[in-house]
């Protein structure tokens, strides 16, 4: 796996779509229980180069009620994103995630993991890809039936500060989804 990621590191396909150049961020071990499959990073992501090193990385350590050394613990949780490098601005937030990267790089590292007992698939590009037919019509639904999805698959919005009006609108996520998605994570990482 070491050279896979080193592979990753040094991509370049998507370059020329890149506003601030390649920056891929991914965090992954062959002995990764528990993979994070988000969107792509920010630009604070880009700067700093660690995954989730933004308040929405916070939100999501808090929703998983772990501590951030067992979240940058490679051997607990793959942090794999749809794209791997900041995709750029768009009218509304950021760029979706540029379509070359997943189909590039995903199945190499599920291939080479050898542990990994949930993948929480952030966000509905994730959901999307991973789900394909099976994921519902919109983000909401198919988070607020992710019963379906389980053991393998748990969906989750996106952590954002900005998606507090989603969390507003939905009070089910905090009452129904975090409770199973803290025993699921706190079961495996015992």
């Amino acid at each position: 796996m070491k050279n896979l990621l080193q592979n990753i590191k040094q991509c370049t396909i998507c370059k020329a779509h890149l506003p601030l150049g390649p920056r891929p961020v991914v965090s992954a071990h062959p002995n990764s229980k528990i993979v994070i499959i988000g969107q792509a990073p920010g630009t604070k992501v880009h700067a700093s180069g660690i995954p989730w090193d933004d308040a929405s990385g916070k939100q999501l350590r808090k929703w998983l009620n772990v501590s951030y050394e067992d979240f940058y613990d490679e051997t607990k949780f793959a942090i794999i994103p749809m794209g791997f490098c900041y995709p750029g601005k768009g009218k509304s937030g950021d760029l979706p995630p540029r379509p070359e990267c997943a189909p590039q790089w995903h199945k190499p590292l599920f291939d080479a993991f050898k542990n990994v007992e949930l993948v929480l698939l952030i966000g509905m590009y994730a959901q999307n890809y991973y789900l394909g037919k099976h994921a519902k019509k919109t983000l909401t639904e198919t988070v607020k039936n992710h019963q379906e999805y389980l053991p393998k698959y748990l969906p989750l919005p996106h952590p954002s500060p900005r998606n507090r009006f989603w969390l507003t609108k939905n009070p089910w996520f905090e009452v129904e989804v975090l409770p199973e998605l803290q025993k699921r994570v706190n079961n495996i990482l015992k």
